[in-house]
């Protein structure tokens, strides 16, 4: 019976550790119209975790795979196409948050410090500009 309630333990304590990840697939919302913007997968390399957009949500008469124009110039995303692009890196597990990393937001060409953390099922992303913030949720991809 010991043995039995160990192993539950085990694979309870095992399974906290996993839904506090941030890795996957999560769909990014529009903070003004509130309406599926993206959907970024996270995933972790070398003990860091980076995002990249793998779809866009846009009206049929738009570009369905625009180029970040508005970009920094000397950065190497410039002119690049938005799917596929990273735009999370560097972010490091510090307690129950993913900090020190950036994110980069490619309607504004943006690049912003950032920090992650779960709150439920949902993942909230702060990124600063100097002393400002916005914080925003995503929510996991189906």
């Amino acid at each position: 019976m010991k043995r039995i309630i160990i192993f539950y333990m085990l694979v309870a304590s095992s399974l906290a550790c996993q839904a506090q990840t941030i890795a996957g697939k999560w769909r990014t919302i529009d903070d003004e119209t509130g309406k599926p913007k993206s959907v970024v997968e996270i995933t972790e390399r070398n003990g860091k975790f980076y995002g990249k957009i793998i779809k866009l949500f846009r009206a049929a008469d738009e570009d369905q795979n625009p180029v970040c124009d508005k970009c920094p110039a000397l950065d190497e995303r410039f002119k690049k196409q938005i799917i596929g692009m990273e735009i999370l890196k560097n972010l490091i597990k510090e307690d129950d948050e993913f900090t020190g990393g950036s994110i980069l937001d490619p309607n504004n060409g943006k690049i912003y410090r950032c920090k992650v953390w779960r709150e439920g099922n949902n993942l909230k992303l702060r990124g600063y500009l100097g002393p400002f913030f916005r914080t925003q949720t995503w929510l996991p991809e189906q």
